[in-house]
């Protein structure tokens, strides 16, 4: 509908904001399993303290975050591009007809 700008806005729109979220789960998450494992190393009060039961449920959210969250965004990122590769001749070919009939 928007034309090739719209398509555009698209991958760089996805692009970006799926590069920024990706970084930042795989860093959050190794970040809470680190932290579990520095309170187990007998910081904070060690093993059995209130720190590590909040450690704990801080790991519990980051091991899915690293593990499968933020590398799951890559295969989106690569998904829109391949999308709009493969629509992109629609795209030019309809576009201007689809405006139209939308009163765009």
């Amino acid at each position: 509908i928007l034309g090739v700008g719209g398509v555009m806005g698209l991958l760089v729109g996805g692009l970006t904001s799926g590069f920024a979220v990706a970084i930042y789960m795989a860093n959050a998450g190794g970040a809470w399993d680190n932290a579990k494992k520095y309170i187990e190393s007998g910081k904070h009060g060690g093993k059995g303290s209130d720190a590590h039961k909040a450690s704990v449920v801080g790991d519990t959210v980051g091991d899915p975050f690293k593990d499968t969250s933020g590398p799951a965004l890559n295969i989106l990122i690569k998904l829109i591009a391949i999308v709009s590769v493969v629509f992109a001749g629609l795209v030019v070919k309809f576009g201007p007809t689809v405006s139209g009939f939308l009163g765009l």
